[in-house]
């Protein structure tokens, strides 16, 4: 099978994988009417996965869907926000060398933590700038996406280790042995 095509039904699948954990796993978050999830664990695993432009597209589309289901003021933002989060987790993981285990996942950790900083960051702007919250109410926004960032980069983590140590993206054709 052609490996555009493959790597499709795998952005495919990153996306419904992102959407279903945005919205299954949900921890309410009454200071900032939001929720925690576990979609970033998603985000992150198919930029690692898949790069550019693939990964971006399943980060920043599977998230936004979720946020079409009660929501929707917030769909704009998070597709631009995890896509940029997928494009920092991609450039940073590219920078380090690939050469040794150790590297890969110390680019891993780093493209995460920065991944994820940029979320909590972008969510802040966004309520404020554009959603019209006070700076104080953006402010209570930062805790709870401090907690969902940490969760998703070490679940993302361990699921790359997962994928990396059984193959599974090698034998998709998706990565290079």
């Amino acid at each position: 099978m052609n490996t555009n095509i493959k790597k499709m039904v795998i952005t495919a699948l990153f996306m419904a994988l992102t959407c279903i954990a945005t919205l299954i796993i949900q921890i309410p978050m009454p200071l900032t009417n939001g929720y925690i999830n576990i979609g970033d664990v998603f985000v992150l695993a198919a930029a690692w996965s898949l790069g550019s432009p693939w990964g971006i597209a399943a980060a920043g589309i599977g998230s936004a869907l979720a946020d079409m289901f009660g929501y929707v003021h917030y769909v704009p933002g998070t597709l631009v926000i995890k896509s940029l989060m997928a494009v920092v987790a991609i450039l940073i993981a590219k920078a380090f060398t690939q050469k040794s285990t150790l590297t890969k996942y110390m680019g891993r950790i780093v493209g995460g933590i920065l991944a994820e900083a940029v979320m909590i960051v972008g969510y802040f702007l966004y309520a404020w700038l554009l959603l019209g919250d006070s700076v104080s109410a953006a402010v209570t926004s930062i805790p709870g996406n401090a907690v969902q960032g940490t969760i998703g980069l070490v679940l993302g983590i361990l699921l790359m280790s997962a994928l990396d140590k059984t193959k599974v993206l090698v034998r998709l054709g998706i990565k290079e042995s």
